[in-house]
């Protein structure tokens, strides 16, 4: 479906305690290229006990947009799914069943000044945005952006091996709730984000596939956020952050292993218009280690090729041990060199 330029935007925003960093968050938005016309912001208050409400009171009549604010209830454990769900919610229930754009940030993060107009660019292709990600002071953070280098290296090369018509040229490998961008009528079907304390993003994406959504990762759509030490959940960023300061020595997962399920996913995938025929269940179900007839039931319980890609293929058998960051990129290197030999 085609969007046109006056479908609403609801900006959705979860905020714990976060008075001080509040006002730079309002302040991006209000700057937004496309002016403050169609855009509303809800804000879900989780348990906050250092005055953001009344501040928030105070700077509301000044504001180039509409706002909503609610009050989550008291004495909660923090729960980062749990309170964007909230927030997505106050969205949807702003659009009223209509069709629209829901953009969720986190609230120590800025939205560059084209965020939405970037998201809006990219929801013409996609249904779910994932945005880049940038940190503030990133350089004080040498290890962390050497895993950052990493993983982008690593769905890179997903995307030689698996090559999707809707993503996008400037892709990344971020997926995190400080910047997402979705149709609201995906995300209605989607379910929304789990009740999870923390991964509620990466598994928001991976339901949004799962169900046969396209999900673009887009380094155009950006947010600048923060690299501070405290953060509100546990296993965020900012426990990672504080686990290498005190010399954590970092493991990734075999890229071997993740290389054997994107080529799968890629045969899938292929499989897919044609897996009516049982000469491409045989072959898709040999690569897979599966029957003919358990191929072709997943397939019947899928919408289309993504889904049935997501869904048919399962965690590598093989090389699924962790291994240092050091070998990870010796061997991702071995794997882009194999697959520039197999391209040429």
């Amino acid at each position: 479906m085609i969007l046109n330029e006056d479908i609403p935007v609801v900006i959705c925003v979860p905020a714990r305690n976060e008075a001080v960093l509040l006002p730079q968050l309002l302040s991006a938005i209000a700057g937004q290229s496309i002016g403050g016309n169609g855009v509303h912001l809800c804000l879900y208050l989780d348990d906050c006990r250092d005055g953001s409400r009344d501040m928030l009171d105070r700077m509301q009549p000044v504001l180039p947009f509409g706002a909503t604010i609610k009050l989550g209830p008291r004495d909660t454990e923090p729960n980062a799914g749990m309170a964007r769900h909230a927030a997505l919610a106050m969205g949807l229930e702003r659009l009223a069943g209509a069709e629209g754009l829901l953009f969720t940030t986190d609230a120590d993060s800025m939205p560059h000044r084209d965020w939405i107009a970037a998201g809006r660019r990219a929801l013409q292709e996609a249904d779910v945005v994932a945005g880049r990600i940038l940190r503030f002071d990133a350089t004080r953070d040498p290890r962390q952006c050497r895993i950052e280098r990493y993983y982008d290296r690593l769905h890179q090369y997903r995307r030689l091996v698996d090559p999707v018509p809707w993503e996008a040229r400037d892709s990344h490998h971020f997926g995190g709730g400080a910047n997402i961008a979705v149709r609201a009528s995906a995300y209605r079907a989607i379910g929304g984000f789990r009740p999870l304390p923390s991964g509620e993003d990466a598994r928001f994406l991976d339901d949004a596939a799962r169900a046969g959504f396209r999900v673009r990762r887009d380094g155009a759509m950006a947010v600048d956020t923060s690299s501070r030490r405290d953060g509100r959940v546990a296993g965020g960023l900012a426990d990672v952050l504080r686990a290498l300061d005190h010399g954590e020595v970092p493991s990734m997962a075999d890229p071997r292993g993740s290389a054997w399920q994107w080529h799968a996913q890629a045969a899938a995938r292929r499989s897919f218009a044609t897996i009516n025929q049982m000469d491409v269940r045989v072959a898709l179900g040999q690569i897979l280690g599966l029957t003919a007839d358990h191929v072709l039931g997943v397939a019947r319980d899928c919408p289309n090729g993504e889904a049935f890609a997501m869904r048919i293929v399962p965690a590598p058998a093989v090389h699924d041990a962790m291994v240092s960051l050091t070998a990870a990129e010796d061997i991702l290197g071995e794997l882009e060199s194999r697959w520039c030999e197999v391209a040429a």
